[in-house]
């Protein structure tokens, strides 16, 4: 079977697939960094190509996260070659390993001159593979701040926060008994954090109040016009 450094190769490989840049260069003949708010991610296509291209774009962005979760991490079978000091079986350590190098492929993908997107909807992927009670939580609050905001920038970073605090609340408020809780804690921290660092061009344009927002009324146009 594959050594754990091939694995984490792969996976940041699979991670680097660069969905919208094909999607846009596909649809429009576009590149999707050009337009919009020049970010390689599903929130931009949406912005710039309509709804359809969009989810289609967020939802292959999250088929990385999840594919280099459950099915790459299989191709390692075995002890790991180094001494497991987490809580984690090996096999959940070797999927948090392709998980996150799947997100680093996605923010710095290889074959786009590293300039990728902002890793929410790969991190997602991964995440539902480790901890999916938290990231069906994290998408409540994403479509709630959304709809409130029309924002998708507020929602994904409301979403960020709300992962680790669901973990804490479930394991501290609602003694649900997390596996591996206090690894898993400080490892859905630092996952947050990379998201929030990676949207602080975003965090700036809502402070200053120049955001864009991405009105459901405007995608549905889009889909509109697109059928007329």
């Amino acid at each position: 079977m594959l050594p754990i450094l091939i694995i984490a190769v792969l996976s940041y490989l699979i991670g680097s697939i660069p969905t919208s840049i094909i999607v846009a260069r596909k649809v429009r003949g576009i590149d999707i960094r050009q337009h919009g708010s020049g970010n390689a991610g599903g929130t931009n296509v949406l912005r710039v190509l309509g709804w359809k291209a969009g989810v289609f774009v967020i939802l292959a962005d999250m088929a990385k996260g999840l594919i280099a979760t459950i099915v790459v991490a299989r191709l390692m079978q075995g002890p790991i070659p180094f001494v497991n000091r987490t809580p984690f079986d090996d096999f959940t350590l070797v999927q948090i390993i392709a998980g996150s190098a799947a997100i680093l492929g996605h923010v710095w993908t290889l074959f786009a001159g590293f300039r990728g997107g902002k890793g929410i909807a790969t991190a997602g992927g991964m995440l539902i593979g480790v901890a999916p009670v938290e990231v069906a939580v994290s998408f409540m609050v994403f479509a709630l701040v959304y709809l409130i905001s029309q924002y998708v920038s507020l929602g994904s970073l409301s979403a960020a926060v709300a992962f680790p605090l669901t973990m804490f609340f479930r394991e501290n408020v609602f003694m649900a008994d997390v596996r591996g809780y206090h690894t898993l804690i400080f490892f859905s921290i630092a996952i947050s954090l990379f998201i929030i660092y990676n949207h602080r061009s975003n965090i700036a344009r809502l402070l200053r109040g120049t955001e864009n927002r991405v009105a459901m009324i405007r995608l549905l146009a889009k889909k509109t016009t697109s059928s007329a």
